[in-house]
């Protein structure tokens, strides 16, 4: 019998691994199916990048945007603020966490259809996607922010 004591293997303790700390083994590539099977999966997998750019740009409108509509629509029906804005946020937060849900199912999937497209892919894109478009959704907000909405006339005074 072995001891296992290399903290890598143990999950930095020397007692056993923990549950689910088991280091991650992928199979071989997947068989050779053809051109033609490699191609499909190759714009299978931009399709699906696709979708995860567009599920997380909603994250930057369209997602607070119907929270704030549920919000009034709740607060105009029950003509309490409070009752509004506590039914806005649990949707907001519930369709956060739900995108993020789908988010990273759509990543496990990418990583798979690109594997049967015969690429060595070993980890996901969702964390430089979500980057990315919180890059560019923050740009945007503060382009509009400084030169469309509120700030532009305090900044240049019209008068």
């Amino acid at each position: 019998m072995t001891v296992r004591t290399d903290p890598t293997d143990n999950g930095g303790l020397f007692i056993g691994r923990r549950p689910g700390t088991a280091p991650v083994r992928y199979r071989d590539l997947p068989e050779d199916k053809g051109a033609r099977r490699r191609r499909a999966d190759r714009l299978l997998a931009h399709a699906l990048l696709a979708l995860m750019i567009v599920v997380s740009a909603l994250y930057w409108g369209p997602i607070p945007a119907g929270g704030l509509w549920v919000a009034s629509q709740v607060q105009y029906l029950t003509d309490s603020v409070g009752v509004g804005i506590a039914v806005g946020f649990a949707v907001l937060i519930a369709t956060l966490f739900g995108g993020l849900m789908l988010l990273k199912r759509i990543d496990a999937a990418w990583i798979l259809v690109r594997r049967a497209a015969g690429i060595d892919q070993r980890s996901g894109v969702l964390g430089r996607v979500f980057g990315a478009t919180a890059a560019l959704g923050a740009t945007a907000f503060f382009v509009w922010l400084l030169v469309f909405a509120g700030l532009g006339p305090t900044l240049a005074p019209s008068g």
